[in-house]
């Protein structure tokens, strides 16, 4: 028993000094003094020991637990100033080194880049910003515009009200209302701004997003007027072979209507899965603004005409970067900010 216990002590004492981690050392511990150790193993064989031996082998069993137990801890300290000297070398900072150059800069959204070249491209063409409030009377966003009261869009489903009269705008349309109402004509206004409408988020929707629209009033505008100032535009803003084309359609505050395609800009028109194979992609609606409209705002229609065209910002930021989730407009991360 007394040379199985030196055995037992030399062993441990050899494999400490090449234990690195906490984890071996634990083990060790466990394997040799604990529970179910080597050396308790040796203790609870001495009830079958005489008296002398008993003796004999607790004394030599309780110095080899108490060297052991030393060894022990005096490794665990050393690892830990190893492991504290290792994060302090790391975590090292030397201020007399000179600073970091090259530092790298934020990008620009895509939101925002797309809204200041349809901006500019509106401005190349003699238009002058116009904005108005996010909260937004009923009266203006709807009623003003030629939406009677059992319109689907004043409906809960579509609006975030606020009470019976306010309410979340759902579209920049309020602003045509209030620049009829308050500057005097003729004028062309590009009106940028949030608009909010109640939707699921998914990868083309969203509760919020970001829509331009143009205003001109004027004396004798004509349907033509309209459209050369769409192609101007157009080309402005996606290039110059891009090209643009009218469908009839309605909206209650322009009447007649169309809605706007260009070109697919991937395929350059020839038809590809982007635009269904038909070569052309739906950007905008327009049209000739309603008599009603600008006889409710205060303008004899009789005198003054007006056109209007409104862009959703987030869908053409999808077109021109290929951005497949309008999400990714909105969550301001910058790995996928880095990649434009």
């Amino acid at each position: 028993m007394l040379d199985e216990l030196a055995k037992i002590r030399e062993n441990a004492l050899a494999r400490l000094k090449g234990i690195k981690t906490e984890e071996e050392l634990d083990a060790l511990n466990t394997e040799i003094l604990g529970r179910n150790g080597a050396l308790t193993a040796i203790l609870r064989t001495m009830g079958k020991l005489s008296p002398e031996e008993r003796a004999e082998l607790g004394k030599a069993a309780n110095s080899a637990k108490q060297a052991l137990t030393a060894a022990i801890g005096e490794r665990r300290s050393s690892i830990a100033e190893l492991i504290e000297s290792v994060k302090n070398e790391r975590e090292r900072i030397d201020v007399t080194l000179p600073g970091i150059t090259g530092t790298p800069m934020g990008k620009l959204n895509p939101l925002t880049t797309v809204y200041r070249e349809i901006r500019d491209a509106l401005i190349g063409l003699g238009f002058t910003t116009f904005e108005g409030p996010e909260i937004e009377y009923d009266d203006y966003n709807f009623t003003k515009l030629n939406l009677p009261l059992d319109h689907p869009a004043r409906d809960m489903q579509d609006t975030f009200y606020i009470d019976e009269k306010t309410l979340l705008r759902t579209h920049t349309s309020p602003c045509e209302a209030r620049a009829l109402m308050t500057l005097e004509p003729p004028f062309r206004l590009v009106i940028p701004g949030r608009v909010f409408r109640v939707d699921e988020p998914d990868a083309s929707h969203s509760p919020v997003f970001m829509q331009m629209e143009g205003l001109v009033v004027d004396k004798d505008l004509t349907f033509a007027d309209l459209k050369g100032t769409i192609d101007t535009f157009v080309k402005a803003v996606f290039g110059e072979n891009v090209r643009s084309r009218l469908r009839p359609s309605f909206f209650p505050f322009t009447e007649p209507s169309a809605e706007v395609d260009i070109s697919c800009t991937i395929c350059g028109g020839e038809g590809c899965s982007s635009c269904k194979g038909t070569g052309w992609m739906e950007i905008m609606g327009c049209g000739i603004t309603n008599p009603h409209e600008i006889e409710n705002c205060g303008l004899d229609p009789k005198e003054w005409k007006a056109f209007a065209f409104g862009i959703g910002i987030d869908r053409v930021a999808c077109l021109k970067y290929g951005i497949n989730d309008i999400r990714l407009l909105y969550e301001g991360d910058a790995r996928f900010l880095k990649q434009l």
